[in-house]
């Protein structure tokens, strides 16, 4: 047998484990069927992946011969996936809004699940997708078809982007602008084409809000009851009624904007504003001396003859 077939021989074996893992851990129970039908192997290969899982974790399972399947003991550990109640979330989100198959998790059986706050977007073209991947691959600029916000007309736009963001239900990408010479965010749902235009010396080591991180401080409205207040900080799993939020300069718009942030404490109801940020001006302040920063090293690189 080869390298190439072992390593994916092991591979396989390790993904049998993984769904063995959370059939127990997530639906309570599993048999040697599931693992035949799901993965199309014989019996005699689920019972081999079964003895495997038994022997690194025999404390997980014990045989129940009235149902013909291994349940889930009550000291179960997951073993290989991890107890990431996010995981498992997140797919129902996922399925429930067609984003990807049942097929394609490793449920049996799903809760009835009810979806708020998503409002349908047009989805983003494979094709660009392919085409910003490949200008970000390449370090290479784009000649895009925009439909901006900021009061710019509809129309080609040349940029070379560099990252991905993901915001609000909302995915972005973070590119260089030929015609500001800045960085800025481009919502995929509204990139009507995209087309390589060649390659660009504008490198993401030049956009320094992106690079640089502060931590946000967000604390409970002070405004709220004391109760309120305390629920706040259990949510958010607060230490000292603080919780520090890591963020890259460009992103903290997105925090601050969601959370109504930099709304003054008093104009909303506090019910409506449950968190502050506690340091916002020296975010804003930094947020703004970097930007300048950036659109200066930007001059220079320009004036160095090394743009598009």
């Amino acid at each position: 047998m080869t390298d190439s077939a072992d390593r994916d021989l092991r591979w396989g074996v390790t993904k049998r484990l993984e769904f063995i893992d959370f059939r127990l851990f997530w639906d309570g129970s599993f048999n040697r069927k599931d693992l035949v039908d799901f993965f199309g192997i014989s019996e005699q290969q689920a019972s081999s992946d079964i003895a495997q899982y038994q022997a690194r974790a025999d404390r997980n399972l014990a045989y129940d011969r009235s149902l013909k399947s291994f349940v889930r003991s009550e000291g179960f550990v997951p073993e290989f996936i991890g107890p990431f109640s996010d995981r498992y979330l997140l797919q129902l989100v996922a399925v429930q809004n067609g984003w990807m198959s049942a097929s394609d998790t490793w449920f049996s059986e799903t809760p009835p699940i009810d979806v708020v706050g998503f409002i349908k977007r047009r989805s983003t073209s494979p094709s660009n997708l392919i085409r910003i991947l490949d200008a970000i691959k390449q370090n290479a600029a784009l000649e895009i078809e925009y439909a901006s916000l900021t009061g710019s007309p509809a129309g080609k736009r040349t940029i070379a982007p560099h990252s991905f963001l993901f915001a609000t239900g909302c995915w972005y990408v973070r590119a260089w602008s030929k015609e500001h010479n800045e960085f800025r965010d481009y919502s995929l749902n509204r990139i009507a084409s995209a087309a390589l235009f060649g390659p660009s010396s504008v490198t993401a080591d030049l956009d320094l809000e992106w690079h640089h991180t502060m931590e946000l401080i967000l604390i409970p409205n002070p405004k709220l009851e004391k109760l309120k207040q305390a629920a706040v900080a259990a949510e958010y799993d607060m230490v000292d009624e603080e919780l520090r939020v890591p963020s890259r300069l460009s992103a903290a718009f997105y925090i601050i904007n969601e959370h109504n942030l930099d709304v003054e404490p008093g104009v909303l109801k506090p019910e409506k504003q449950q968190l502050v940020l506690k340091n916002l001006d020296e975010v804003v302040q930094t947020r703004e001396v970097v930007r300048r920063l950036s659109i200066d090293a930007l001059r220079k690189n320009k004036g160095a003859g090394t743009g598009l």
